[in-house]
C-alpha cells in the first residue's frame, strides 16, 4: 500500500468536522484502499492511532493499533478500524495522562480523558460493532473521535502548563 502525507496543525483539514461513509461504500476499493493505506502510515510512523483528517481526508474514519504497548500498564490493541464512529457512554470521572498527536508533531501534554467508552461503529467489512474500550484504549478512541469532530488534543487541555517538547521530556522526565 501506501504511506500517506500527514497533516499537521494549521492545515484546515485538521479544524473541519468530517462526513459519514455510507454503509454501501464501506466496502469499496476506495475506501478499503484508504483504510490499508492509513493502517501503513499509522505504522509508519509508530503512531497508536490515525483519523482520515490526518491524511487530508474529511471523512469519519479512524485505525487504532498497539503492538507493542509503550509501558504504564498499557496493553496490546490489535488493529481496530471504526468507521461512523459514535461515542454511546462514557465515564463520568476524568483522568489526566500524556497525549501526543502525529500532526502535532513532538509536542506532548495532559489531557482529561474519560477512564471508559461504549462504542459503536461499523468496521472494515461494514458490520456494525459496539465495544466497551477502558483505559489507554478508551483514550485513543476519544483521541480520534475528537479529530473527526475537527479538534486536536490542545484543545482539550485545561491549560498548557504540561505542554512539552518530546525531547526534554525524555531529558527531565514527566510527572
Amino acid at each position: 500500500m501506501a504511506i500517506l502525507k500527514v497533516s499537521r496543525l494549521g492545515n484546515p483539514v485538521l479544524r473541519k468536522a468530517t462526513e459519514a461513509i455510507p454503509k454501501e461504500a464501506i466496502t469499496s476499493p476506495e475506501i478499503q484502499r484508504l483504510i490499508a493505506d492509513m493502517v501503513d502510515t499509522m505504522r509508519e510512523y509508530e503512531g497508536v492511532g490515525i483519523a482520515a483528517p490526518q491524511v487530508h481526508v474529511s471523512r469519519q474514519l479512524a485505525v487504532i493499533e498497539v503492538n507493542e504497548p509503550p509501558g504504564r500498564g498499557e496493553k496490546r490493541i490489535p488493529l481496530t478500524v471504526l468507521i461512523n464512529p459514535r461515542i454511546t457512554a462514557s465515564a463520568k470521572q476524568l483522568a489526566e495522562d500524556w497525549e501526543g498527536c502525529l500532526s502535532v508533531n513532538d509536542l506532548r501534554g495532559k489531557v482529561p480523558r474519560t477512564q471508559w467508552v461504549d462504542v459503536e461503529a461499523f468496521n472494515q467489512k461494514g458490520e456494525r460493532v459496539k465495544f466497551h474500550a477502558e483505559g489507554f484504549f478508551a483514550r485513543v478512541i476519544q483521541h480520534e473521535c475528537d479529530h473527526l469532530a475537527g479538534k486536536v488534543f490542545l484543545d482539550r487541555m485545561p491549560n498548557l502548563l504540561t505542554l512539552s517538547h518530546l525531547q526534554e521530556l525524555a531529558r527531565y522526565g514527566c510527572e
